[in-house]
This record gives C-alpha cells, structure tokens and sequence, in this order.
C-alpha cells in the first residue's frame, strides 16, 4: 500500500510555473477571439499573473491571490455586472482548454476531470454573478477544489 500523501491538483499540474504558462497560453488565445477579445480589452497587464495566482490558490496551492488580491470578494467584484453570455463562457472554457493541451498540462483522466469540473463550476457561477440582477453571495472563501470534490456554497437561512 502507497503510504504517500495524494499530490494536490496544484503540484499535479506543475505548480505555479505551469499555470502561469497556462494563462499566458490562454490570454494570447483570447487576444485573437472575436468573441472574448472585447471582454478582456484594456485588462491589467498582470491578469494572467492573477488568474494563475487564483487558480494556483483553488487547486490546493499557496494563498497568493488572497495575499496580493485579497480573495473571493475581489475577484468576485471583478465579475459583477459584466452579463457574460452563455456563449463566452463557453468559448472561454473551449480556449483554456486549447492552452491546457498546448502547455502540456497533465492529461490523465483523474487530472482533467477535476480540472474541467472546476472550470465548469466557476464559469457557471461567473455568470450568474455577472448577471444584471445578480444577488450573489458575499464572504465565501476562496474555493479549495480537489480530487472530484465540489465545495457546498449554500447561503444559510
């Protein structure tokens, strides 16, 4: 029996080196979108730097985005009001992908189904929280994402 502790998604991945390759991979990408290039125009020149910090933070590693960006609530203000359509997130989801098999991110299946689930579930979540009347929840915490496991966010009564 392998008495080894299960690698977190992060290190599985490569860790931060790996990821910001990823979001720079991707953000070239979506520079060339029709569909995504006006949502991302005139964004922050760190943005991938950040989004990598972020997904860095979910999958399992250090609490960088958090330390630098201060959390799930900013990066959910970053969303707000933005009405992303059904149609850019999809594309989104298409083009990070593309930039995962382009940066030769692992592509075991163990891998690539947490890693889509979250993508899936944050994207969903984006955007109800970008839409006109959205009443999102405020003070969750950054979401831990690992092994095939989705984090409940139900607001208590």
């Amino acid at each position: 029996m392998n008495d080894e502790p299960t690698p977190s998604l992060y290190t599985w991945a490569g860790g931060a080196d790996a990821l910001l390759r990823l979001t720079e991979a991707f953000y070239r990408k979506v520079a060339q979108d029709e569909l995504l290039a006006p949502v991302f125009a005139g964004m922050d020149p760190g943005h991938a730097r950040y989004v990598a910090l972020w997904l860095g933070e979910v999958f399992g590693g250090p609490a960088a985005y958090t330390a630098e960006r201060g959390g799930y609530e900013f990066m959910l203000a970053k969303h707000l009001g933005r009405a992303i359509t059904e149609q850019q997130r999809r594309r989104w989801l298409n083009l990070i992908m593309d930039a995962a098999d382009e940066v030769a991110l692992p592509d075991d299946p163990e891998f690539r189904a947490a890693f889509v689930s979250y993508l899936e579930w944050g994207t969903r979540l984006a955007v109800q929280n970008s839409a006109p009347d959205a009443k999102p929840f405020h003070g969750a915490p950054v979401p831990k994402w690992g092994w095939g496991v989705a984090p409940p966010y139900v607001q208590a009564p």
